[in-house]
C-alpha cells in the first residue's frame, strides 16, 4: 500500500515506517510545513494515498509556558484540522481509503481504571488537549476509516523514557516517583508498531483502541522491575518538588496517571508480544 506519514522522522514515526516497510509498504513522509499552511500542499501531497498515518505532535513534556503550550496545541490539533480540510476538498477518489492516527490516554482521568467505553475524561491541559486533538477528526469524511490509539507510555531502546533512566539506574540512583503509587500505563515500542500494522491489513478496524500493554502495574512496580533487570538498587525516590522545579505543571505527567486496558484490542484478538513489564524491558536492556 501507499502511504503517508505525519511525524515520520521522529522516534515513534521510524519505529513504525520500518514495520511497515518490512511488511511491504510504501511509506514517504508528509512535509512538516505542508501541515499549518494553505490546504493546497497537503492535497497535493495526499492525492492517490491509500493510507494516511498520523503521528504529528510536538513533545509534552515540557514546562508549560504559554508559548510552549500553543505549540503543543496546535502541532495536534490545528493539523489534525488541516488534515481533515484537506481530505474534504479532495474528489472522493483520490482520498486515503483510512486514517489511523495517535492519540493519548491522557484523555482519561488519573488514577481510576479505563477501557474505551469510559468517558470520564480529564479536565486538566492535558485532557483538554487531547479531547480537542481526536475531536477534530469528526467531520471527516464517512467513506474515510478512522482508526484511534490511545497510546500508554511507549518503552524501547530508543525511547525517551528509557534513554533518560538508564544511565541512573545502571549507577544504582534510580527510584519510584513520589509515592510510587500512580500508575504506570506502558507498551513495548514493537507492539505499537504491530498494532499500527494490524490495523492497517485488517478491515473494518475503525474506532478509538487503547493501545498500552494488558498487564497493570504502578510506578513503584515498573521501578522495581527496572533494577530487578538491570540487577541494581532502586532506593533513591523522586521528590515531586524536585519535579515540579524541573518542569513545572508539567511534572503532573509524571506523578499522576490513568489506568487503562486495552479491551477492544483483545476482543478483537490482537496478541501482544510484550504483554508484561518482565518481557518489556528484558527485550529493551538486552
Amino acid at each position: 500500500m501507499i502511504i503517508k506519514m505525519t511525524g515520520a522522522s521522529g522516534y515513534l514515526g521510524e519505529v513504525i515506517r520500518k514495520e511497515l516497510v518490512k511488511n511491504g509498504h510504501q511509506v514517504m513522509p508528509l512535509k512538516r510545513s505542508s501541515l499549518y499552511g494553505p490546504t493546497d500542499e497537503l492535497i497535493k501531497q495526499l492525492t492517490g494515498t491509500q493510507i494516511l498515518i498520523n503521528l504529528a505532535g510536538a513533545p509534552i513534556l515540557q514546562r508549560w509556558t504559554e508559548r510552549n503550550k500553543k505549540v503543543i496545541y496546535e502541532s495536534r490539533v490545528k493539523t489534525t484540522g488541516n488534515l481533515v480540510k484537506a481530505i474534504q476538498e479532495m474528489k472522493e477518489s483520490q482520498r486515503p481509503q483510512k486514517v489511523i492516527s495517535a492519540s493519548a490516554v491522557g484523555i482519561y482521568t488519573v488514577n481510576k481504571t479505563h477501557d474505551e467505553h469510559s468517558t470520564e475524561f480529564d479536565n486538566g491541559f492535558v485532557g483538554e488537549i487531547v479531547k480537542d486533538w481526536e475531536s477534530s477528526w469528526n467531520s471527516l469524511p464517512g467513506n474515510v476509516e478512522l482508526t484511534l490509539f490511545r497510546l500508554g507510555v511507549v518503552l524501547g531502546k530508543e525511547a525517551q523514557t528509557i534513554k533518560k533512566l538508564l544511565l541512573p539506574f545502571k549507577l544504582g540512583l534510580g527510584g519510584k516517583i513520589g509515592n510510587g503509587k500512580q500508575p504506570f500505563p506502558f507498551v513495548h515500542e514493537n507492539d505499537v508498531a504491530r498494532a499500527f500494522s494490524w490495523a492497517l491489513d485488517q478491515p473494518r478496524r475503525d474506532g478509538i483502541y487503547n493501545l498500552a500493554a494488558p498487564q497493570k502495574i504502578t510506578n513503584k512496580e515498573f521501578t522495581k522491575a527496572m533494577a530487578r533487570t538491570l540487577k541494581r538498587p532502586a532506593i533513591i525516590p523522586v521528590p515531586e518538588f524536585v519535579l515540579r522545579i524541573v518542569y513545572g505543571k508539567a511534572a503532573t505527567l509524571l506523578t499522576e496517571s490513568p489506568e487503562v486496558t486495552p479491551k477492544k484490542l483483545e476482543k478483537h484478538k490482537f496478541k501482544f508480544s510484550y504483554p508484561d513489564i518482565e518481557s518489556t524491558l528484558k527485550e529493551i536492556t538486552g
